[in-house]
C-alpha cells in the first residue's frame, strides 16, 4: 500500500515535530521545511501528494509562495495554516490558489481530516467521480472537462486548476442550468457542511474559475450568479432569462 507524502512548511520547530509524529502515526510519510527557500528543489526531487503551508514565515510568506507556485502551473494541493485569526488571510489564501485553510491553534485531528478531504478530492473519490464513466467529457465553448482524467482543456491545452476548483466546476458542469446554493456547492464539491467553512470560500473558488473560463474579451459567461441564491452553470455561456 502506497502512503501519501505530506510536506510541512512551517518555521515552528515544535509544530513540525508534533505533526511529523502525529501524521506518521496516521500512516503518512512526512517531510518538513522551516521556510520556503528549499521548496522548489524539494518539489522537484521528492514531490509530495499534499503540502501544509504556514502563512507567517520568514522570507517569502505562505501567500507569496502559493501565488508563485500556481503562477508556475504547480498543482500540488495546499492547505494553509493561518495564525492571525482573521478571515482576510484565509480568503487571500484561497484567492492565491490554496485548496483549504486551517486557523492556528488547531487539533492535529482536524488537520488530518482536512488532509483526507483534500486528498479525496484530488484522487477523484466516489463522492464525485464514481457517478461518471472514466472517459466522460463535458464540452462547452472552447473547453473540454475530462472527468476521468481530471483535467480541463482549452483548445486541447491543459489548464491549471486546484483540487477545489476542479471539484466545484465538476459539480456545476454535471448539473447544467440548475441553480445551486452556496451550501449545496460546499457539500457536493468540498464535502463540507454549512458550518464548516465560510460561504465566501465558494465565492473565491467561483471567482478564480471565472478568470480561467471567461478571460479576455469573450462575452460568454458559463458560471452565472443567481442573486440571493447561488450559482448556475450555463453550457453555451448565454445570458439566462
Amino acid at each position: 500500500m502506497e502512503h501519501n507524502k505530506i510536506l510541512i512548511v512551517d518555521d515552528d520547530a515544535k509544530l513540525r515535530e508534533l505533526l511529523t509524529r502525529y501524521l506518521g502515526q496516521q500512516g503518512y510519510v512526512v517531510d518538513t521545511l522551516p521556510d520556503a527557500r528549499e521548496l522548489d528543489r524539494k518539489l522537484a526531487r521528492n514531490r509530495p501528494d499534499l503540502m501544509v503551508l504556514d502563512v507567517m514565515m520568514p522570507g517569502d510568506d505562505g501567500l507569496a509562495v502559493v501565488r508563485r507556485l500556481r503562477a508556475q502551473g504547480e498543482t500540488v494541493p495546499v492547505i494553509m495554516l493561518t495564525a492571525r485569526g482573521e478571515d482576510v488571510d484565509r480568503i487571500l489564501g484561497l484567492e492565491m490558489g490554496a485548496d483549504d485553510y486551517l486557523p492556528k491553534p488547531f487539533n492535529p485531528r482536524e488537520l488530518t481530516a482536512r488532509i483526507q478531504s483534500v486528498l479525496r478530492r484530488h484522487h477523484a473519490t466516489p463522492a464525485l467521480a464514481a457517478r461518471h464513466e472514466s472517459d466522460e467529457v463535458i464540452e462547452f465553448g472552447e473547453f473540454q472537462l475530462n472527468l476521468g482524467r481530471r483535467e480541463l482543456l482549452k483548445n486541447q491545452q491543459a489548464l491549471s486548476l486546484t483540487t477545489a476548483e476542479f471539484a466545484v466546476l465538476t459539480v456545476l458542469a454535471t448539473h447544467p442550468r440548475r441553480p445551486l446554493t452556496r451550501e449545496q456547492l460546499m457539500e457536493m464539491a468540498l464535502g463540507k457542511g454549512n458550518g464548516e467553512s465560510l460561504d465566501r470560500s465558494i465565492d473565491v473558488h467561483i471567482s478564480r474559475l471565472r478568470k480561467t473560463l471567461e478571460g479576455g474579451d469573450s462575452p460568454l459567461r458559463f458560471i452565472q450568479t443567481v442573486w440571493g441564491y447561488g450559482y448556475v452553470f450555463v453550457p453555451d455561456g448565454s445570458e439566462r432569462e
